[in-house]
């Protein structure tokens, strides 16, 4: 057996007594046994050649894994709520959290073990504390099924996510197009589009996002915007405000769920700054383009 295999198994049986609070050994009737230990019988079955080494019964066993679990539910719990009371701010609440809201926390979050996913529990609680009805059920059930690589596309998204304060609303703008004037039919217009793969929101990253809802699936257009009207777009810290130069611009976006809003709340992080270069590249023909 090499090295690596031995500290992967080493690593497993670790990982296994920590689970059932008992070890795996080598069964006796398996001591002598020739070959390597991925031989099958003849039926193409894998003989099982461990056992757990403990004179307790099944059901004694059973109990203690029981047990073994509850105590890290409560550690998980315990180790957010310490979190959430560290990050809370020191401002008037709103009111309290409903109770089945918060009897609902508590059964979800008490599985969440992952340090970094626990962060985002805590503030989720204090969200809820201090403005109840922030972040729904639903949310809250997205976010314990999401596994690391929907956690990762969600916080490449949210650096590319602008606030339409009109619609209550964050979006990713695409891009816009012109709609060609009635002498010139056959012109598709001018079209300007944003390539978000080089933003680091790769289009299987979007997809992903799109199959947990927390992206709308089909992309947006907004109304015929007219020459002057201004429309102001909050990234983090900055204001991007678009002002037509001309009448019959129409932006393309794709636009967050309720879901996706209110998990886009949890992940605060600055305008990507590729995406940001490309807006005003992508603008600049058709828009006065104003950061502030």
């Amino acid at each position: 057996m090499s090295v690596k295999n031995a500290q992967a198994k080493a690593s497993l049986a670790t990982l296994i007594e920590e689970k059932l609070g008992f070890t795996m050994v080598k069964s006796r009737d398996f001591g002598t046994r020739s070959g390597s230990d991925n031989s099958y019988s003849a039926k193409g079955t894998m003989p099982i050649n461990y056992s757990v080494r403990s004179d307790e019964s099944v059901l004694k066993r059973a109990l203690k894994r029981q047990q073994l679990n509850k105590i890290q539910r409560q550690q998980n719990i315990e180790q957010i709520t310490a979190m959430a009371l560290s990050v809370c701010p020191d401002v008037t609440s709103q009111g309290r959290p409903d109770p089945d809201w918060l009897e609902h926390f508590i059964v979800l979050a008490e599985d969440i073990a992952n340090q970094n996913m626990q962060k985002l529990w805590a503030k989720i609680l204090v969200g809820e504390t201090v403005s109840p009805g922030t972040f729904s059920i639903k949310s809250l059930q997205t976010l314990k099924q999401m596994t690391q690589r929907e956690a990762t596309a969600l916080q490449k998204c949210a650096a590319l996510c602008g606030y339409l304060e009109k619609e209550d609303s964050y979006l990713i703008l695409l891009g816009y197009y012109k709609k060609p004037s009635f002498f010139d039919l056959l012109r598709k217009g001018n079209k300007e589009s944003i390539n978000l793969g080089s933003a680091g929101l790769s289009f299987p990253n979007i997809l992903t996002l799109m199959d947990i809802n927390i992206v709308y699936r089909k992309e947006i257009e907004s109304a015929n915007l007219k020459q002057g009207q201004s429309i102001q777009f909050s990234f983090h810290s900055k204001k991007l405000t678009l002002t037509p130069k001309s009448n019959e611009l129409v932006l393309s976006y794709y636009k967050l769920t309720q879901t996706g809003d209110e998990l886009k709340k949890l992940v605060s992080s600055p305008i990507n700054k590729k995406y940001k270069q490309q807006l005003e590249q992508a603008f600049i023909d058709e828009f006065d383009c104003q950061w502030s």
